[in-house]
Order: structure tokens, then C-alpha cells, then sequence
């Protein structure tokens, strides 16, 4: 039950007014450290490829997108050189898509910017405040794994 001050409403628009802050600074941030073409949606999709590759259909699984869908998002991440793609050793019919340097290198600085974010909400919350949000939304959450869904599950292609 919402409290009388905060109707309910109000706290899924706040989630994602913190959620969109949060990768509007991350975004202006990686353009300024030397990738302004990287979008919320390329940074999931880059998420999704992971470490070990993933074919355009196990993209478009991954992100709750068609394969259709998948294949653009791909031929735009290879345009601008974060994804490759090559041959997977498994299936010789089956194309990987794998992270590039540039792609790898996109993804270690969103990490650390991340961090640098965290640390300014720790700094304006206060660091035990930040830890309690963080630990109530855990609580929260279903399950113990963060979905890459996002584009699919906004209904729109990446």
C-alpha cells in the first residue's frame, strides 16, 4: 500500500528517472572517452554478445528481440567496429558475433563509469542510504540475475 505522501505510481517513475539519469551521464561520459555512436541499446546488445560470442539468434533471445531485429543491431555495432564476426569452431554454417577491442573497451569503461556513478549517489545519499536501496531492491528483484531484455521488453528494436 502506498503511503499517504507517495501514490504508488510514483515509484516506478522514479526507478526509471534514476535508471535514466544514471545512463544519460554513463552515455555523455563514453562519448567524451572516445565513444559518442554507443547507445542504451548497443551497450545491452554488447552485454548479451558477452566474452564468449553468441550468433544473431541467440542475440535476439538474449534481448527479447526477433532475430530480424538482432541482424540490424548487429550490422551496426560491426559498422562501428565494436562486434566482429566469424565462424563459429562448432558449426562451420554459423556465424559469432564477437566483441571487437573496441567493443571490449567500451564496456571496461562503462564499467568503471558505472562505479564513478555509484560513488556520486554515495556521495549525495550518503554510502549506508545508497547500500539500503540497493539491498531492498535485491530484495525485490526476482531471482539473482540482471535481464539484458530491456529493448524487447519496451517493444522496440534496438
Amino acid at each position: 500500500m502506498a503511503s499517504a505522501d507517495s501514490p504508488g505510481f510514483e515509484l516506478p517513475l522514479l526507478l526509471f528517472a534514476g535508471f535514466r539519469s544514471l545512463i544519460d551521464q554513463l552515455h555523455a561520459e563514453l562519448a567524451e572517452q572516445g565513444h559518442p555512436d554507443v547507445r542504451p541499446a548497443y551497450g545491452f546488445a554488447m552485454q548479451a554478445i558477452g566474452p564468449d560470442g553468441a550468433t544473431a539468434s541467440e542475440l535476439g533471445r538474449r534481448l527479447g528481440i526477433s532475430k530480424q531485429a538482432a541482424g540490424k543491431t548487429a550490422d551496426r555495432l560491426e559498422k562501428l567496429g565494436y562486434v566482429e564476426r566469424a565462424d563459429d569452431p562448432d558449426d562451420a554454417r554459423r556465424k559469432l558475433l564477437r566483441l571487437t577491442d573496441r567493443g571490449v573497451d567500451a564496456l571496461t569503461r562503462s564499467a568503471a563509469i558505472f562505479d564513478d556513478l555509484r560513488a556520486q549517489w554515495a556521495e549525495s545519499l550518503g554510502a549506508e542510504r545508497l547500500r539500503d536501496l540497493e539491498s531492498g531492491l535485491r530484495a525485490m528483484v526476482p531471482g539473482n540475475s540482471f535481464r539484458l531484455d530491456v529493448p524487447g521488453w519496451f517493444g522496440a528494436s534496438p
